[in-house]
């Protein structure tokens, strides 16, 4: 799917209106967060994926309590 869509202003910031059936491709619907990717070409979007940030959150947590230990093993 190649589609030209135009930013808009949103307040102070700027945003992009996805099409009925960009959003119907991605499986999205509104109210629900979307993943955004930098790659050498650009961005990507896709829908988010809770086990994916389910085990972010818990990386994120092992990270904080052993921040020491990880500081030294990065030496």
């Amino acid at each position: 799917m190649n589609t030209t869509l135009k930013i808009t202003k949103i307040g102070n910031s700027a945003g992009v209106i996805l099409p009925k059936d960009l959003l119907a491709h991605l499986n999205l619907a509104v109210g629900q967060s979307v993943s955004v990717v930098t790659t050498p070409r650009g961005i990507e979007l896709a829908a988010e994926e809770p086990e994916f940030e389910a085990q972010m959150a818990a990386a994120r947590e092992v990270m904080a309590r052993r921040k020491r230990a990880l500081r030294e093993l990065a030496k």
